[in-house]
């Protein structure tokens, strides 16, 4: 099946305590802006016993107290809920501005995308901070963005053997997505560069510099910009 919308929503029962909500297939805009539509509605029209609403790449998981609620009532909930919402629009999304030092120390694998797609690293990073990508979901590690939009030119898979510890910031490839690292943590993204901005910290009052269907833009800036946004950020 093509990636697109399904003519009908899909239900499953996810574990004792979820109801997953399947809008379509694939990585795509439609179904984004559907799962991110019923995930703005849902929250504000909370139903009695759901305590978390989480949306993916193309459904949105409902997570509920049993007893309060059911996986029966909630799915004639959305139902009637996406009817009344059929046309209606989400906000436009935000810009988030994000400054990237591309390879040497901070990516050490941009030779490997050149390489796999017979480009330069000039290329690489030319075509990798011309465009603006759609935040598609959050998640694998607190503020980790799913970002669609990669140019077919960069294209490049997942380390074979993936790293034990990826630097807090670090910008990677896997395949036909790119990603931030906002903590340190394991991953198999090809790394092209490093922001230096705190894009997650649990302390401030909100502690993510953007959320899903926002979109980022990549700005390359030289590795004394790099230090100099770094001290800013440590004060």
């Amino acid at each position: 099946m093509k990636a697109g919308l399904f003519d009908k929503t899909k239900y499953c029962i996810a574990g004792d305590r979820g109801l997953l909500a399947e809008y379509g297939e694939g990585i795509d805009q439609d179904v984004n802006r559907k799962v991110r539509t019923m995930a703005k509605s849902m929250k504000e029209n909370r139903p009695k016993g759901v305590v978390e609403i989480i949306p993916t790449y193309r459904s949105l998981l409902v997570v509920y107290i049993p007893g309060l609620t059911n996986p029966y009532i909630l799915e004639n909930f959305m139902g009637q809920l996406e009817e009344r919402i059929q046309g209606e629009s989400i906000p436009p999304s935000k810009i988030i501005e994000i400054q990237v030092c591309y390879g040497k120390e901070y990516g050490p694998d941009i030779e490997n995308v050149a390489r796999t797609n017979n480009i330069t690293i000039d290329d690489v990073i030319k075509i990798h901070s011309e465009s603006e990508y759609l935040i598609y979901m959050v998640g694998f590690t607190p503020g980790f963005p799913f970002l669609g939009g990669l140019s077919e030119k960069l294209f490049t898979p997942r380390l074979e053997t993936p790293r034990l510890k990826v630097p807090k910031g670090s910008v990677g490839i896997a395949n036909n997505q790119t990603g931030v690292y906002p903590i340190e943590s394991p991953g198999g993204w090809q790394l092209i560069g490093k922001t230096p901005l705190n894009l997650f910290d649990p302390d401030r009052s909100n502690p993510l510099l953007y959320q899903a269907g926002d979109k980022i833009k990549f700005t390359p800036i030289t590795e004394r910009e790099f230090e100099e946004i770094s001290k800013k950020e440590t004060l």
